[in-house]
């Protein structure tokens, strides 16, 4: 039997709801990583095991795919590999697990893997085995060399870019279908448009998503604290970063590039439901296992707190269908600010994620999201164009439309410019004269 986590009491789980489906974010090394990120949260998580050999069994391999896929109640399942570094257990390691996820796969079920690598170790073996087995990978890149080496380097301090690119460009020959997650700090974040049109551009990639590093400054390594590292984004700048890229996106790339965020815009604009655990009402279906089978409530709290059990003493579905697992999700809706509550961009930001509620409201009151201000820039900037959207969607129609519609928009208004005094009000109906607003420019 592996490493259990530094104590070892089994919590007794009272039963809860028990979800159709879930999400487990599994980590068969742990936080063991070939890279030292500076801004990454989860290396600190090794010291939550310091006897352990950081990987996971072969017997517990084999476990965990069957109590994964016997608790889902839904006929596509997807595993997801993270850590540390994943590639680090060796190829092998996910051969065999393709082949127990064959051997328990129910009658009619589909079964998906995804996989997030920092690209170091990639190959010819690694991306020819991804490519047969259909895997969907996150490279992790934050955008042209001197951006992405700032803060992603190795062991020894060395940046990282040019092995990345050699890896990219294995997947790229293999035809292997990979997305960029680009994490957004204090060093890329002035920068938006040189980040989002390299991995447009330069990397030729269709999807992107942008995490926003909040980093507490404390010595645990946990969700604790209000203080933030200097590298850290702020609200503002994240706000801002997105809606730089927005709008450039806005006006050549619907239909055509996809970013996260925009489509858990839309979907809630759509009147759907966001898609993304963090901008949920509720959260709770979206859990972690270290490398000895360890569960925890979410990937941000791998924390002695927020341990479920461990699915070598304990079913992998009682501790998702627990009651403790449960409160944890509703909490996130329970403990809303006031604030939030009366917010007008609510119905798409729902507070955002736990991890990041540790500072006041104006008023006061406890719990608000430490990019609050950006978020709220954000949804409020993409109001009228995701509106746009919506009523071609619904009308049956692409929303790329929107494109043409905003080209015409702007050609108009720039004829209207064209006819505009210093001092006569703006035709964009700022309020301002021109000379103020848009006349600046000129």
């Amino acid at each position: 039997m592996q490493t259990t986590i530094a104590f070892d009491d089994i919590p007794v789980l009272e039963p809860g709801p028990m979800p159709r489906a879930f999400h487990l974010m599994t980590k068969p090394r742990g936080a063991i990583c070939n890279l030292d990120c500076k801004y990454c949260y989860f290396l600190s998580k090794e010291r939550l095991y310091p006897d352990s050999s950081f990987r996971m069994s072969e017997n517990l391999l084999e476990e965990y795919i069957r109590q994964y896929i016997e608790a889902q109640q839904v006929p596509e399942v997807t595993f997801a590999w993270q850590g540390g570094e994943p590639t680090l257990m060796g190829l092998d390691f996910f051969k065999l697990a393709v082949s127990y996820q064959q051997k328990y796969k129910k009658p009619g079920m589909r079964v998906f893997n995804s996989f997030q690598t920092n690209g170091v170790l990639l190959n010819d073996d690694w991306c020819a085995f991804f490519k047969e087995n259909d895997f969907l990978i996150g490279l992790s890149v934050d955008g042209p060399q001197a951006i992405h080496d700032a803060y992603r380097v190795d062991k020894g301090g060395e940046p990282t870019f040019s092995r990345v690119m050699r890896g990219r460009d294995f997947l790229e020959k293999h035809g292997v279908d990979f997305n960029i997650l680009c994490t957004v700090h204090a060093a890329n974040a002035p920068h938006p448009l040189e980040v989002y049109r390299f991995f447009r551009d330069e990397l030729k990639t269709d999807f992107m998503q942008f995490i926003p590093i909040v980093e507490r400054a404390n010595e645990t390594g946990f969700q604790e604290g209000e203080a933030v590292t200097e590298r850290s984004v702020t609200a503002e700048q994240y706000g801002q970063f997105l809606i730089r890229i927005f709008d450039e996106w806005v006006m050549h790339d619907v239909g055509r590039v996809f970013v996260q965020i925009f489509d858990v815009a839309l979907a809630a604009w759509s009147g759907n439901r966001p898609g993304l655990c963090i901008f949920e009402e509720t959260c709770g279906a979206a859990l972690a296992m270290e490398h000895n089978g360890d569960v925890f409530s979410c990937d941000h709290f791998v924390e002695p707190n927020y341990r479920l059990g461990n699915i070598q003493h304990t079913p992998l579905a009682e501790m998702v269908g627990s009651k403790r697992q449960w409160e944890f999700g509703q909490d996130k809706k329970n403990s809303l600010p006031q604030y939030c509550r009366d917010c007008e961009v609510r119905f798409v930001c729902n507070g955002g994620c736990p991890k990041n509620r540790f500072i006041e409201t104006p008023d006061g009151e406890p719990g608000l999201n430490y990019l609050c201000a950006g978020y709220r820039a954000f949804f409020n900037h993409v109001n009228r164009p995701m509106q746009m959207m919506t009523a071609e969607l619904r009308a049956g129609r692409p929303p790329a439309n929107v494109m043409l519609m905003l080209a015409r928009e702007k050609l108009e208004l720039e004829k209207r410019f064209a006819k505009t005094g210093r001092n006569d009000p703006c035709p964009c109906g700022s309020g301002l004269k021109f000379k103020k607003c848009h006349g600046k420019s000129r």
